[in-house]
């Protein structure tokens, strides 16, 4: 856990270099109120000049911090140990221990101790208790403060209290939102594994199923043929052709489904082909389609299987409400392909929340629960997006959004 804690919070070394900015122009303003209006005797060049070089080092580590590179807990604490440093020279010049603001070794620890791992900050605390104690050994000490200027020591005192306070609550909260964030995506993160390694389960077990299949469809095919050919009555002929195009529907399907098993096949389909075979499946439903793609658009073969499952999903929910009308409107706006489904349905059912990442939940008594979940999925993959709303006075209108940048491409 502490290795990850720099990488957290966004950009550690750009926070310490705000905050160095902040001590640049508090160590100058205490050292002209010293020599000023206060007029305590302190060497002038060796302050203004630690002053001076934290902030030279401080405009390189700004420049530093703004590069693209990985943070590393190294250079960071590179960075503090310069920090502790000036801290030293300058408090070793202006009363050693006996400076109100000796302590604020102790707040750089606190840092260190918020955004580092354990080994830094260990190193970061030898390094300020060595600079601490160089300053009791070697440091200049104050002249005898007495009446108003002790009173301006424990002012000073108090000044440093604040300040330190301040730091440690602004790193605390950041740690806190940045642990949040941390634990929200690790239980997304749960949920997309569960939901995945459910998707992987299914689509293995229906590659098997696949295989199956054959068998019983090409006796089905061999039976719709001998009745087609030897049956007297017309529409038992008619009936018979159709459920022979049926019977092909689903051998193809099938087909493209083990096919699909092979993860080095990379099919791509036709979404108009798609509509007319999933028309010729649900032909009870009123299909109101809308919308035109261009005539080169060969989409992913996941793709086809997302709207399918939408327009499924939607004459369900409609022929549950009592009505056989599904609106799809298919077109291209600029590098994206848009597709919207609405169904006349009764809306989300209150019981089951709507929660496209979860499998085997549905509110239709006949429905297995996968289909929004692998709708999500394959958006999720194609590197798009999908909404759901609601629509008065009834229905619901899913809409989702694929780049076609990487879709128009041969196999």
């Amino acid at each position: 856990m502490p290795n990850t804690l720099l990488t957290t919070t966004p950009s550690f070394l750009r926070t310490l270099c705000n905050l160095r900015w902040v001590a640049i122009v508090g160590q100058a303003v205490t050292v002209l109120v010293a020599l000023g209006p206060l007029g305590i005797a302190l060497p002038r060049w060796p302050l203004w000049g630690g002053i001076g070089a934290l902030a030279l080092f401080n405009v390189y580590a700004t420049w530093r911090s703004r590069r693209p590179d990985e943070e590393r807990p190294g250079e960071a604490f590179a960075h503090m140990l310069v920090d502790v440093a000036v801290l030293s020279w300058l408090v070793a010049w202006s009363g050693g221990i006996g400076n109100p603001f000796s302590s604020m070794f102790l707040l750089l620890i606190a840092v260190s101790a918020l955004a580092l791992p354990l080994r830094w900050v260990l190193a970061t605390g030898v390094a300020c208790l060595l600079g601490y104690v160089m300053t009791a050994v070697f440091g200049r000490p104050l002249p005898h403060l007495h009446g108003d200027q002790f009173n301006v020591h424990l002012w000073g005192m108090a000044v440093n209290f604040v300040l330190s306070a301040g730091v440690v609550l602004y790193f605390s909260t950041r740690l806190v939102a940045a642990l949040r964030m941390r634990e929200q995506e690790l239980a997304r993160l749960r949920e997309r594994f569960a939901r995945n390694e459910g998707i992987v389960a299914l689509a293995t077990h229906a590659a098997a199923v696949a295989h199956e299949l054959n068998t019983p469809l090409a006796t089905l095919t061999l039976l719709a043929e001998d009745i087609r050919e030897h049956a007297s009555d017309a529409d038992v002929r008619d009936d018979a052709g159709t459920m022979r195009q049926l019977i092909d529907v689903c051998r193809d399907r099938v087909r493209a489904l083990a096919a699909s098993a092979d993860m080095g096949v990379r099919q791509r389909v036709d979404l108009d082909d798609v509509v007319q075979r999933w028309q010729l499946i649900r032909p009870t439903v009123e299909l109101q389609r809308t919308g035109a793609l261009p005539p080169w658009l060969a989409t992913d073969a996941s793709t086809g299987h997302l709207l399918q499952a939408l327009l499924n999903n939607a004459a369900d929910a409609s022929r549950q409400a009592g009505s056989p009308r599904v609106d799809l409107d298919l077109r291209c706006e600029g590098d994206e392909l848009v597709g919207t489904v609405r169904d006349y349905g009764n809306g989300f059912h209150e019981s089951v929340p709507f929660q496209s990442e979860q499998l085997f939940r549905t509110s239709k008594p006949e429905g297995m629960g996968v289909g929004l979940a692998l709708s999500h999925a394959t958006i999720e993959r194609l590197g798009g997006r999908m909404t759901m709303r609601a629509v008065p006075p009834k229905g619901v209108q899913v809409q989702f959004r694929l780049p076609v940048a990487g879709n128009d491409e041969s196999p």
